[in-house]
């Protein structure tokens, strides 16, 4: 059976390439492959392009763009089918954009949705353990994003592909060793801090490590692409972040941010960051669930480990459980938690951020952890629309009516 769908898949996005006319050939395609911070760099990367005059196209987890059209991402897979793949690609081709950037998922490369495409370059931003059910083992979701780059490197022609790699991530020569006779080229956020004497200076969202981390990606590529350095400086101080990532709804008389956070190392990352701006005398009050019922069960007491850690007011709730009990991953979440003495269980996700936007004092800092900018939540067979921006602020409107939401949103344009 594995090996009939296989070909299914295979074959499917030969005809998608057919059907369009292979247009990848006709623009310059980067892949962006990793566990984390892929939406971001590839924004970064865009942003930077459109600074030097370039016309651009993108696919990401969180919109589709073609030149100044856009959309947003539809459906629940980060990385489109072959044909949605193939139809972008002449679309960009069409309307003649000199790069399409593209989010390549260990799924999407599992379904050789990354098949008959021509990248050009491919980057992996970093990869830690994820997905581990659905692939079966971390070592076979790592064998899939190496994959990636073996393909791309398979394709080239005298060495003329560019590999980009975090330099800092333990699987650095994993990927390294499948590029061949291809240009590789090592980054870390120290390449950006380096650059800049004060990198919140020039953006805030640079204060979070993996945000310089990507940042880092987006300037290794435009470094290689000719792109000259006041270009780059200028994205970077005029990029508004990517929705649902490090996003700030509300900054008085406390913070309030949602972020997507779905892995052990993200949701690290989110809370050290926080934390490092946290006042004398403030909490750190945490909306946490365990994303995506029926996969990655492991990581569910890890997140409640690290909410124990760092927050010190913890509410656990429900984000998609799809037909999973909600009522274990929230046990296991709170068995990581281990002693706490402020830990609530409000499985209703809507009265959790209530509830922690009501106990949040001035100088508080408010985190909302699972969902981001996703528009859906998946319980049982169903599908409901969801924004948990619109629940912070409808809950910030009952809290404090006469407080004006400062919103941190990312402009669509980026």
């Amino acid at each position: 059976m594995f090996f009939l769908k296989n070909i299914y898949h295979y074959l499917l996005a030969g005809f998608g390439a057919i059907a369009y006319r292979f247009p990848s050939r006709e623009v310059f395609v980067i892949g962006v492959t990793g566990t984390n911070g892929k939406s971001t760099t590839i924004e970064l990367i865009n942003l930077i392009l459109e600074k030097a005059g370039k016309k651009t196209a993108l696919s990401s987890s969180v919109r589709v763009k073609v030149g100044d059209e856009v959309t947003p991402q539809k459906g629940s897979m980060t990385m489109p089918g072959r044909f949605a793949l193939q139809r972008l690609l002449r679309r960009a081709a069409d309307a003649r954009c000199a790069y399409v950037i593209l989010e390549v998922t260990s799924e999407g490369v599992r379904q050789h949705r990354h098949r008959y495409i021509h990248f050009d370059m491919a980057l992996v931003t970093n990869v830690s353990r994820e997905h581990v059910e659905a692939h079966g083992s971390f070592e076979k979701y790592l064998k899939s994003k190496v994959r990636f780059f073996g393909y791309v490197a398979e394709k080239s022609k005298k060495g003329n592909k560019i590999f980009f790699v975090n330099r800092e991530d333990e699987n650095k020569e994993k990927f390294l060793a499948v590029t061949g006779r291809n240009q590789s080229v090592e980054f870390d956020k120290h390449d950006i801090t380096r650059r800049l004497a004060d990198p919140v200076q020039v953006n805030q969202l640079f204060e979070a490590d993996f945000n310089l981390e990507n940042a880092a990606a987006a300037y290794a590529v435009a470094r290689v692409l000719g792109i000259d350095w006041g270009v780059i400086l200028q994205a970077f101080s005029e990029f508004r972040g990517v929705p649902g990532r490090l996003e700030y709804i509300a900054r008085e008389p406390f913070s309030v941010v949602i972020d997507l956070a779905l892995t052990p190392k993200a949701l690290e990352g989110l809370y050290k960051t926080l934390k490092r701006k946290q006042e004398k005398d403030s909490q750190l009050i945490c909306v946490l669930g365990a994303a995506g019922g029926g996969r990655d069960k492991w990581k569910r007491p890890v997140l409640g480990s690290l909410a124990g850690e760092y927050c010190d007011t913890i509410v656990v709730t429900d984000d998609e459980p799809y037909a999973e009990a909600p009522e274990e991953i929230r046990a296991a979440i709170i068995t990581g938690v281990k002693r706490h003495k402020n830990i609530q269980e409000i499985p209703d996700r809507k009265t959790a951020i209530f509830e922690a936007i009501s106990i949040a004092r001035p100088g508080d800092i408010v985190a909302v952890t699972g969902m981001g900018d996703l528009r859906f939540r998946h319980i049982g067979q169903d599908k409901f629309p969801w924004s948990d921006r619109q629940a912070v602020e409808s809950a910030m409107s009952k809290v404090i009516p006469t407080m004006p939401i400062r919103a941190n949103k990312a402009d669509k344009n980026n």
